[in-house]
This record gives structure tokens, C-alpha cells and sequence, in this order.
């Protein structure tokens, strides 16, 4: 995978930097780095073109790399911007800054005022779907399109507070190397974020608070037939409560559609997308 790492430059200009996007690496950092407003960018087409720009945001537990499966297919066609959300990944925590979805919502336009981008289309999975709908209701002019993977509206509710197995999370097809890797990923304990993104979804209904119903932009929900944590149902109430959306379904059995059924959800993602240009 090709990218560079916090790259600054204004949206739709093309500098000798952009140019190099297509062959750099991405640098080696150690685990313990941090920057302000850390981000991750690909391009893999065509150093000439000017693509729009995709802003892909994080669940919890997670950082910018584990969008590592929709890289190759999206940057052909967009320019992508990830973000490491405040104290996960490479992002540090700003000074005073309280977990809310309006506040980290708030931390994604940081990162885009300092990759230079205006606008951009929105995608978010699991916590970063919740994040992107409030992005996408507070920030409407900044907002091309939003995409939510497997996002939920509401608080979730488990029976078993216990962590979720991680079966549970990725679905039966996952394979055990996969397994191995988000349980190392989930054993991580030093990350401020994780209990900060946890304070922010604790108790957030973003039907009831009127959220929903300010996303002006078109909107694409997708979601698993199967999930043990997020019933079709409950995606369909919130989605409907979106002005301009429409809801896929895809057959799984897991949550975290977005690693799990990757490639089937950025079919999806790149043919809605490909729509709002016509």
C-alpha cells in the first residue's frame, strides 16, 4: 500500500509532494508517536488527475490503518484522507478537548483544514459512522456525500457487558489469522482515545436529539442482514429519518462489516459515490 502521512495541500492543487503520494511509502513510526491531527493519504491514480477528496473515519479500539482493505479499490478513484481520531492512533489529544460527537466531528475538519480540503465525501464505520453523520449534520457545506458502515444512531445496547468476542465483531467466515489480529489490536492499553470515544457514545441518540434530520447530503447506509449487535431493523429506523439516504444490506453475520466484508461494502461505497457525479 502506497501513502503518505500527513500531507498539507489545498484541495484540488497539485504541488511536487502530491506527485510523489503515488510512490512514497508510508514512513516508519514508532508506536508511541504522536502529532496533532495525524492523517493518513492515498492516491493511486493517475498523478495528473484531480479526484475528490474521501474522508474515511475510524471506529473505536481502531486508528487510520484499519481501512488497510479499502485502500486500493477507492484511491483510483478518490483521494482519501484518514484520520487517527484524538489519542488513537498517531493523533495526540488537544489541549482541553472534552468526547462528544459534536467535538470529534469537530476534530475531523481540523484534519481536513490541514490536508486543504473544503469538502469531501464523509464515510464512517462503526463509531466513525456515528461521528460522520454528526459531521455530516454540523458541517453540511463540507459534506459531498456520507457513507455510514455499519454505524449505530443510538447508544448500543449488550447484555453481556463482558468484551465482545471478537467472532462476534467480524462474523463466523473471519479467518483466524484475522481473529489473532484485532484481539492484539483490542490488548493495546495505553490509548487515552479508547476511553474517551467510549464517554462519547455512552449516552447519544442522534434521532432523538434531531441529528439525523439536518443531514441535507445524500446518504448511504450499509448494513449486515445477521450482526449480533446491530439489527437491520434498528439501521432502518434511523436511516429513514434521513432526508435524502437509502439502505443496503449485505449478508453477514458480522459487525465490523467494513473489515469483514470489505470488498462488498466498497462496491457499494464506489457505485453511490459514482451516482452523485452524474
Amino acid at each position: 500500500m502506497m501513502a503518505t502521512v500527513g500531507l498539507s495541500a489545498a484541495a484540488g492543487t497539485f504541488t511536487p509532494e502530491m506527485v510523489r503520494a503515488q510512490s512514497l511509502p508510508v514512513r516508519g513510526l514508532r508506536d508511541d508517536y504522536k502529532e496533532d491531527f495525524f492523517y493518513r493519504e492515498d492516491w493511486l491514480g493517475e498523478p495528473w488527475a484531480k479526484p475528490a477528496p474521501a474522508v474515511l473515519i475510524h471506529g473505536n479500539d481502531e486508528s487510520s490503518v484499519e481501512w488497510y482493505a479499502w485502500v486500493p479499490r477507492m484511491a483510483q478513484e478518490y483521494r482519501l484522507i484518514r484520520p487517527d481520531l484524538p489519542g488513537l492512533g498517531h493523533s495526540n489529544v488537544p489541549r482541553g478537548f472534552e468526547y462528544s460527537l459534536a467535538n470529534l466531528a469537530t476534530f475531523v475538519t481540523q484534519v481536513m483544514d490541514k490536508a486543504g480540503v473544503d469538502a469531501a465525501h464523509i464515510i464512517g464505520a462503526k463509531t466513525g459512522g456515528a461521528v460522520a453523520m454528526r459531521f455530516a449534520a454540523d458541517y453540511p457545506k463540507r459534506t459531498l456525500a456520507l457513507v455510514v458502515v455499519g454505524g449505530p444512531a443510538s447508544t448500543l445496547r449488550i447484555a453481556d457487558p463482558s468484551p465482545i468476542p471478537q467472532r462476534d465483531r467480524l462474523g463466523s467466515n473471519a479467518p483466524k489469522e484475522m481473529i489473532a489480529y484485532w484481539n492484539t489490536l483490542f490488548s493495546r492499553g495505553d490509548r487515552e482515545g479508547v476511553k474517551g470515544l467510549n464517554k462519547a457514545l455512552s449516552n447519544f441518540d442522534l434521532a432523538k436529539e434531531g441529528v439525523l434530520q439536518r443531514i441535507t447530503a445524500p446518504t448511504l447506509v450499509i448494513t449486515a442482514d445477521r450482526s449480533k449487535m446491530h439489527s437491520v431493523e434498528k439501521a432502518r429506523a434511523y436511516q429513514v429519518q434521513i432526508p435524502n439516504s437509502r439502505l443496503v444490506v449485505i449478508r453477514s453475520d458480522a459487525y465490523h462489516i467494513a473489515a469483514a466484508n470489505a470488498n462488498e461494502c466498497v462496491t457499494h461505497t464506489l457505485a453511490f459515490l459514482k451516482e452523485q457525479k452524474a
